[in-house]
């Protein structure tokens, strides 16, 4: 697996200046700038370390990693192992340079391996890495969390999106004393048994199994519907008057690749579960402060019941949370019956990082600055693959993006399934070979970070029109 590629040189420069150009944000201190040093020189990309080290794992661990999409299956070739991650990139274990824009699935807003971060852990680390008892880092960041998202009154912080999305499930039942649930077919609340669920042949189709080892017990009382389909949803609570405890979604989908809600959409959501006295649950595990700092529900305007959260609350280490109206939270054990326990949730060292990402998120120009960059990229690559003579379509919101090989528009997951996905698989592994990591899968969304520059976004649209004119 050997193509000449032009590599740019792993060093890394640190250079201080009074005459430094402007900051690239805000964020970045002036007279201050992290940069690569210039030495280039033509090399063969190779996976070989990667090859072998990943032939290892997979005697080691069911498939060679520890979460499906890693192991490259929907987009063939060779996994990539990777060494570390520094700002807007990261290295293999071969020493391949890669621009990311896939950010640790999400949780790299403000790049990778941040000083300040960094620092911030080094200092809590020496006080230990976790109590399994109530330290004052956690009453900082629910203030910060509490502040920052319109609906949330109180908040219960677990260890990752699956695990905040189990407990709302189980919260939302307990408050409304009804057990059926509506979800968007291709909206992923992580790998809990009820959530994993195909959509039936009618909207109103009872869930089966997505997975073996998953009884249909389970899944019964799941419904699903197609994203975007208003119609479908009134059919649903119609014929299930009075049982439905919840609607759960991603306000924007990411787990489809990128599909953002048509105008009305959510507010329509809203007003049915109001009208039935169910609840609204918005899943911004992906969306919470990056869409804004308030996430998605901030971004439309709109009052969901309750929410959970996930990767950018933790800077990059294990976390998740739930919250919601006071009256609703009460219910959470010991406060209420409902019960949910965890032994490390709340553990200092991710509620330090989750701080002092949040206090760089909320500086002005943040999001402003994601926002020109990301539509920047998504119209560079639009206008490439075009150029190209290439059926695509994509778009944007903030610092969270997508692209589908298909005319298009994508409204929902079947419309996702139109992509050529063979042909997203060729792009891929070009984009590998020309330093470009995306997520490997045309079902993922992509996001940016304050850490990438405009130079990254031009190395990324020259990439993408190389490899678009070679497929």
């Amino acid at each position: 697996m050997a193509a000449s590629i032009t590599r740019i040189g792993l060093g890394l420069g640190l250079s201080c200046s009074s005459n430094l150009s402007k900051p690239l944000h805000p964020s970045q201190p002036s007279g201050f700038r992290l940069k690569m040093t210039a030495s280039v020189e033509k090399k063969n990309y190779t996976l070989q370390k990667s090859e072998e080290a990943f032939n290892a794992a997979k005697n080691l661990m069911p498939g060679g990693v520890n979460s499906p999409v890693r192991a490259f299956k929907s987009v063939g070739g060779q996994p990539i192992v990777i060494d570390s991650v520094k700002g807007s990139h990261m290295w293999d274990i071969d020493g391949n340079r890669y621009i990311d824009y896939v950010g640790s699935w999400g949780p790299a807003i403000i790049g990778h391996a941040d000083d300040e971060v960094l620092a911030a852990l080094a200092k809590t680390m020496k006080k230990g890495t976790s109590f399994g008892a109530p330290c004052l880092l956690e009453n900082v960041l629910a203030e910060m969390v509490i502040s920052a998202v319109p609906t949330i009154e109180m908040v219960r912080f677990v260890n990752s999106g699956t695990e905040a999305c189990m407990a709302v499930l189980r919260l939302a039942r307990a408050f409304t004393g009804r057990e059926k649930i509506v979800k968007f077919e291709g909206c992923y609340h992580g790998h809990a048994d009820p959530f994993l669920v195909k959509a039936g042949s009618g909207v109103a189709t009872l869930g089966l199994p997505d997975s073996p080892g998953v009884p249909k017990a389970a899944t019964y009382e799941t419904l699903t519907a197609p994203y975007n389909d208003i119609s479908a949803v009134e059919s649903l609570f119609n014929s299930n008057k009075g049982e439905l405890a919840a609607v759960i979604l991603e306000p924007v989908v990411g787990n489809s690749g990128f599909i953002p809600p048509k105008p009305d959409f959510l507010e329509a959501i809203r007003r049915l579960t109001k009208e039935n006295g169910a609840l609204l649950i918005f899943d911004e595990v992906m969306t919470g402060f990056r869409l804004s700092y308030g996430g998605a529900q901030e971004y439309f305007g709109m009052t969901p019941d309750l929410t959970t959260l996930g990767k950018i609350i933790g800077g990059g280490l294990p976390v998740g949370a739930y919250g919601g109206r006071r009256e609703i939270m009460e219910m959470v054990a010991p406060a209420g019956p409902m019960y949910q326990a965890g032994t490390l949730s709340g553990n200092p060292l991710a509620m330090t990082a989750g701080i002092h990402t949040l206090k760089r998120l909320k500086e002005p120009g943040t999001y402003e600055y994601l926002d020109k960059i990301t539509g920047e990229l998504v119209q560079g690559i639009l206008d490439a693959g075009k150029k190209a003579g290439h059926a695509i379509c994509g778009g944007h919101i903030r610092g969270m993006f997508g692209f589908f090989f298909t005319e298009g528009p994508v409204h929902n997951f079947d419309d996702a399934k139109k992509s050529d996905t063979a042909k997203f698989a060729r792009f891929y592994r070009g984009m590998l070979e020309e330093g470009v990591y995306l997520a490997p899968s045309q079902f993922e969304a992509g996001f940016t970070s304050l850490a990438h520059s405009s130079e990254d976004i031009q190395k990324m649209i020259a990439a993408a029109e190389k490899v678009l004119s070679k497929i």
